[in-house]
């Protein structure tokens, strides 16, 4: 089968690796139908350093499974499926507790001999924790929405979630990305009324606008935070959402959140301090947020993905084949492509 490896900053392949089967009674194969390219996915993208080995990409898959181990009860050949971006057994201590992405027997696609979402076919290891049927045909025109279900709109829903959004706050979204704009949908799927979206990419923006965004902060850094002031009568919001993951991202939110507030942070972190002095102790404020255990929330998010309440899928603006993998890698980095959808 075709599968994506990258061998460093800026080389990504499609290569012929042997096809999954099953190694435990816990696997199951799943053919993916749909799978996609992640913001995270472009750190690598822009840094890894050489590898000889390479490494397979991808955590963000649909699909049919093809087979199925004798110790996955409830699936069967042929269902359409969902997994969330890390695998696990949703039984342990954590996973009880809604953190699968700690999971005591989880891990990771595409390292320790896991496939990568990013190709044909994936052994899911820990199968009946990890998948989540979906009651759809797979040419159903939700799979692009149900595909954010993997990770994106996930990302999003917990940022919002553990920031502590309601109707009764308001909101600053920092990044006009597919997670933030999730995080957008989120907020408003939660009942904020007033969300204010810091970003500056004018298409991304307006689909922000739709999405329930109610104001949009085009500056940066101090200009961008009196402009969230301005707008706030000086206060700030409630919640900040911060689905970037930089250091100025971060410098932003603190200096923009309400006394008393929260900051919710999704953003894949490529820093490694967070500013809290004293000042920033006398407010109150609370830092929160992390991975998202995406498989906590599918649940929750389905209904609405299914009855249409939602359209989270239309962060998706570019359609592509596995041979086109690497262009979809090099357009989302020159911001010519908001998220790359992946299809057979």
């Amino acid at each position: 089968m075709l599968a994506t490896i990258m061998y460093g900053a800026g080389d990504v392949r499609m290569e012929t690796v042997p096809d999954p089967v099953l190694r435990q009674p816990t696997d199951a194969v799943v053919r993916v139908v749909a799978s996609c390219i992640c913001g995270s996915d472009l750190w690598p993208f822009g840094s890894m350093p050489r590898s000889e080995q390479g490494r397979r990409m991808g955590h963000e898959f649909l699909g049919v499974v093809e087979d199925v181990g004798t110790a996955v009860p409830g699936f069967q050949i042929g269902d359409l499926v969902v997994a969330p971006f890390v695998w696990a057994d949703n039984t342990c201590d954590f996973c009880r507790e809604g953190l699968q992405t700690s999971c005591r027997h989880g891990g990771g696609w595409g390292v320790d001999g896991v496939d990568g979402g990013q190709g044909e076919a994936v052994r899911v290891p820990q199968a009946q924790g990890t998948l989540v049927k979906l009651p759809v045909a797979v040419d159903s025109e939700l799979l692009p929405s149900l595909l954010t279900l993997s990770d994106v709109f996930c990302t999003g829903h917990h940022a919002a979630v553990t920031a502590g959004v309601n109707p009764r706050t308001t909101v600053t979204v920092i990044g006009d990305g597919a997670v933030g704009l999730c995080a957008v949908l989120a907020a408003r799927r939660l009942g904020a009324e007033r969300i204010i979206l810091a970003g500056r990419h004018k298409d991304r923006t307006d689909l922000g606008r739709e999405f329930g965004a109610t104001d949009v902060v085009a500056e940066r850094g101090e200009e961008g935070v009196a402009a969230v002031r301005e707008l706030t009568g000086g206060d700030g919001t409630h919640a900040v959402l911060e689905c970037v993951g930089t250091q100025a991202a971060v410098d932003m939110s603190i200096d923009i959140v309400r006394d008393g507030g929260t900051i919710g942070r999704v953003g894949a972190a490529q820093y490694r301090q967070v500013p809290f002095d004293f000042d920033t102790f006398l407010r109150n404020i609370t830092i929160t947020g992390g991975v998202a255990p995406a498989r906590a929330y599918i649940e929750e998010l389905l209904p609405d993905v299914m009855e249409g309440n939602i359209e989270p899928g239309r962060v998706f603006d570019r359609t592509i084949g596995f041979e086109e993998i690497p262009a979809g890698y090099q357009a989302m980095a020159d911001r010519q492509a908001l998220k790359v959808l992946i299809r057979p």
